[in-house]
């Protein structure tokens, strides 16, 4: 490897490479099929996915980046922290059924499909009432032992929408695999954290759709009617 420049040779490498790697995919038309569960990292060939609708949560912890941590005894108390929120937090999603995608740094993403858990339940419930349980968790057994040990309370915020999602697998072979969610239903309940305060669920109107009419109408209040998302067969925005 050349440090200083990007040789002719490297290049043409580079170039042939890719040509391989998209001759591959084009060979392969049907990558996504339908599915009903989230699959498995090992149920699916790279490059591969599987259809099918959940509700997605994504959390994101507020403030942290601010939290100190330049030297290595600041570094290990986060890594503490962190260690105990996700642990915590983690094991929530997975007792309500919900498939922890990834570690976000200071949040997490997790699937809910539909007709998983115990008792079988829609995907929007069990997302909603896993956040919920999050937060319950956080305020009154985290957040207390860490005050306990001088250290300031952790708030964070929640993000879901529910929708046509595909769970694919990508990366280099023999390299680097790992799930992702490909959709609007994804990046859609990604930016509603931004709607968010410390403390907050922000849910989509897909998710409100599914949940028991008794909770849309004691628990959920209309945030923003105008989100800047809308349904692409109707034109009719997407309220959160």
């Amino acid at each position: 490897m050349d440090y200083d420049k990007l040789t002719t040779a490297y290049w043409e490498k580079q170039v042939e490479r890719t040509r391989k790697v998209l001759d591959r995919i084009v060979s392969n038309p049907q990558a996504v099929v339908p599915g009903r569960v989230v699959p498995d990292r090992d149920d699916l060939a790279l490059g591969t996915g599987r259809a099918l609708k959940a509700a997605i949560l994504f959390t994101d912890i507020s403030g942290f980046s601010s939290r100190p941590s330049g030297d290595y005894a600041q570094q290990n108390s986060l890594l503490q922290v962190l260690n105990l929120y996700f642990t915590e937090m983690i094991r929530i999603a997975e007792e309500y059924g919900g498939t922890v995608e990834k570690n976000t740094g200071d949040g997490l993403m997790a699937y809910f499909e539909d007709g998983q858990g115990d008792p079988a339940e829609k995907g929007s419930v069990r997302a909603l009432t896993s956040a919920l349980t999050m937060m319950y968790v956080t305020a009154f057994a985290v957040n207390p032992i860490l005050r306990s040990s001088s250290i300031p309370d952790i708030s964070f915020r929640v993000g879901i929408d529910y929708g046509p999602v595909t769970i694919a697998q990508l990366g280099a072979a023999k390299r680097f695999g790992g799930l992702v969610a490909v959709g609007a239903t994804a990046n859609i309940a990604n930016k509603m954290l931004t709607e968010a305060d410390p403390g907050d669920i922000v849910i989509g109107n897909d998710v409100v759709l599914q949940l028991p009419l008794a909770w849309q109408q004691r628990y959920c209040a209309l945030l923003k009617t105008d989100t800047g998302f809308v349904y692409l067969l109707s034109g009719a925005p997407d309220p959160l």
